[in-house]
């Protein structure tokens, strides 16, 4: 366990460190619980077997409301071919047996498929040379089905072998199951903790509580960079329940922060206290930044070149000998993460170490930020994770963690720090703000023949200080689009902010795909084609393009994938029949985290403002696993594809953010939650990423319906109609 500095692409592949190997027959810790009911057996790091039948499967991805405390199971449960109803959860603590534990990237599945059939098989495996052994039969005659080992008239279930089994040495390069034969995988599970959830037991970082727990709220510099000049503290003091005022420093772009921190009895103590503190504050360069400044300055990026990112063919001549040329500038704003669980992290630092209590999305970060911040030794570190109410990108930073680290070092006692949601609002990693330049050109039949993309923002990899190029956070889904455009040119100009910028769902897809699918609506009216049509046609059938990463040189973008979730939602939407009476439908698609993805939109203006009656949406996401997880995940990343759309908007003034609360940061509501009509296309393909992908097409669809019901075209986001 190291400390890990994150940049765009490490983010989205980090996980995929689990794949590297699988280690079998490793000392586990038990489930709570478990050495009541039975002495399991470990049949490698996933997986334990009781005496009793239950199999307990360690999830080493974070639980924040994605299903991977089914979906990730139900892998091993299928190669065991164990009985479903007796499968169990544990989540595991941070331990590196269990490779790169980060969540997110919509990686979870897609980097733990292998990993987790092969530890299902390896432990089948070894159930089954236990029977064979037992009964003296070759172990190639010996079969397995819903949790029962047999052979002729001989039949044992899984708990009577588990601990024969546990004493064999893990066999190599066991056979996994054609798909043809699964009978978990791809079929409709509920959620493992459900039951727990419902009736109030999940057990959430703002859940957490251990002996001799304080309590601690932080007032954070109020503007992007400022420093603590003094403070007058004898005002909270005073206060009852207050144990102790620390200062805290920041310490990089991981955790940007200053700020004074009150130790009490309570939160609510902690809370009045800091509400008393008396701060002055060196405020900073960036005291002078507003949204108005940050626009401007991109606003002049984008009028003239930027720095390459992507040529193709000859941009300029096409564009000149073009038939028909449309320009447009869009616009999108920072965004907030607003998860429904503001943030928190519960720490005890002790002498010999410290123990972590957070709902983190990567333990592994968390605990080797404290590490460094403490001087401790990674050893010396223990990370649970809890479940996240909500993550989205946010909870991948350890600035909680090392707030609580940092004040129960001071107090010599355990902390949890609970933020506030305007704590959480005006302190976040926000997706960042940006404008987009678009001109192309058509040829006399209708076609695009030129395509010239500029765009500025101020980057995510530009405030996490690596050597990464500024322009690879942003880019993505234009430096790689597999539209069949002749002539393409893309450039970057990097704007300044003092805002800090973060991975937010879909992360640089939420803002490109928007752009993108706005274009092409736009020049299909142009060339007065149905823009359905038109996307199709930049959609050669056969055309594959491989995957330059090497981490993902098995997931091509194959065309036939991205036209079929197109033509699914064109027949599933009705698009050739009339929409309803005051309605009108917009289409969008996109490819992204591997995934496929297209929806059409289903309108109405009704008072002046917008209203979405329906989404129809089409995924390709390689084998399914659990379809109910898959329909969850869409149907959220629509709902967070529509708050951006309708509402969502972090504005700057004099270096603060303006917005506190959901009066001012609206989401979504139920009222307003369109009707979703999924379609899971049936892949035998790899799988690939659900949380993420169903998120990009939303807003584009919603703006070109807007376009055919009111001639109105929506280029700046949130969407205004006046």
């Amino acid at each position: 366990m190291n400390v890990i500095k994150v940049n765009r692409r490490q983010f989205v592949k980090i996980a995929g460190a689990a794949s590297a190997g699988l280690v079998v027959a490793v000392q586990l810790p038990r489930a709570h619980g478990a050495e009541a009911k039975s002495a399991p057996a470990e049949l490698g790091p996933f997986v334990h077997v009781g005496t009793d039948g239950t199999i307990t499967v360690y999830v080493s991805k974070s639980e924040m409301g994605q299903g991977v405390r089914t979906s990730l199971p139900m892998i091993v449960a299928e190669e065991m071919d164990a009985d479903w109803k007796s499968v169990r959860i544990a989540q595991a603590d941070l331990d590196k047996k269990y490779g790169g534990m980060g969540t997110g990237g919509s990686g979870s599945v897609r980097t733990m498929w292998m990993p987790l059939r092969r530890a299902g098989a390896t432990a089948r495996a070894m159930l089954v040379a236990a029977a064979a052994a037992k009964w003296n039969v070759p172990a190639s005659e010996v079969t397995v089905a819903n949790g029962v080992v047999n052979h002729g008239a001989n039949k044992a279930a899984f708990g009577e072998l588990a601990a024969a089994a546990s004493k064999l040495d893990a066999p190599k390069d066991v056979p996994l199951k054609d798909p043809s034969k699964f009978t978990i995988i791809g079929r409709k599970a509920n959620r493992t903790d459900n039951p727990d959830l419902v009736r109030g037991k999940g057990t959430y970082g703002i859940d957490v509580k251990v002996p001799g727990m304080l309590y601690g709220a932080v007032l954070r510099s109020p503007v992007f960079g400022a420093k603590v000049v003094s403070f007058d503290d004898t005002k909270a003091k005073a206060m009852p329940g207050v144990r102790a005022v620390v200062k805290i420093d920041p310490r990089g772009s991981e955790f940007p922060w200053a700020g004074v921190g009150v130790v009490a009895d309570s939160t609510w103590a902690a809370l009045r206290a800091r509400d008393a503190l008396d701060v002055k504050w060196d405020e900073g360069a960036a005291v002078s930044e507003t949204s108005a400044s940050l626009r401007s300055e991109m606003t002049a990026l984008t009028s003239k070149a930027g720095k390459g990112a992507r040529d193709e063919g000859n941009v300029d001549t096409a564009m000149i000998s073009s038939f028909k040329r449309l320009e447009a500038t869009y616009e999108v704003p920072y965004l907030a993460h607003a998860t429904m669980e503001p943030m928190n992290a519960t720490v005890s630092v002790k002498p010999d170490g410290a123990e972590i209590w957070a709902p983190t999305q990567f333990p592994d970060w968390a605990g080797g930020s404290v590490a460094v911040a403490l001087g401790l030794k990674p050893e010396q570190i223990k990370v649970h994770v809890t479940l996240l109410g909500g993550g989205f990108g946010r909870r991948a930073f350890p600035d909680p963690v090392l707030e609580a680290a940092m004040l129960s070092k001071a107090v010599g006692a355990p902390v949890k720090v609970q933020w506030t949601r305007e704590d959480d609002m005006q302190h976040d990693f926000y997706r960042p703000a940006g404008i987009q330049r678009v001109m192309a050109g058509l040829d006399n039949e209708g076609r695009i023949v030129a395509w010239r993309h500029r765009m500025s923002a101020p980057s995510i990899n530009a405030w996490m200080g690596g050597q990464d190029d500024p322009a690879e956070s942003e880019t993505g889904g234009l430096d790689d689009l597999p539209l069949a455009i002749p002539n393409f040119r893309l450039e970057f100009a990097l704007a300044r902010s003092a805002v800090p910028r973060g991975w937010w769902r879909s992360v640089e897809n939420s803002a490109n795909a928007f752009v993108v699918n706005a274009m092409l609506d736009e020049l299909a009216h142009a060339a007065e084609k149905d823009p359905i049509d038109f996307h199709l046609a930049l959609l050669p059938p056969g055309k594959k393009i491989e995957n330059k990463n090497a981490r993902a040189k098995d997931y091509p973008f194959e065309a036939d994938r991205l036209r079929r979730v197109i033509e699914t939602v064109r027949d599933r939407s009705g698009w050739a029949k009339p929409a309803p009476a005051g309605r009108a439908r917009g289409f969008a698609a996109w490819y992204s985290f591997l995934t496929y993805v297209a929806e059409v939109a289903e309108v109405s203006v009704e008072g002046g403002a917008i209203k979405v009656h329906r989404m129809t949406a089409a995924i390709d996401c390689g084998q399914p696993v659990n379809p109910d997880g898959i329909a969850a995940q869409v149907e959220g990343a629509i709902v967070y594809g529509l708050s951006a759309a309708l509402g969502g908007a972090i504005t700057i003034d004099k270096g603060r953010v303006e917005q506190s609360n959901f009066h001012d940061y609206p989401l979504l509501t139920i009222a307003d939650m369109p009707a979703v009509d999924l379609d899971i296309v049936p892949s035998k393909a790899l799988p690939t990423g659900t949380g993420e992908p169903g998120l990009p097409p939303t807003a584009p669809a919603v703006a070109n319906a807007v376009f055919v019901l009111t001639g109105k075209r929506l280029r700046r986001m949130p969407f205004a109609l006046t």
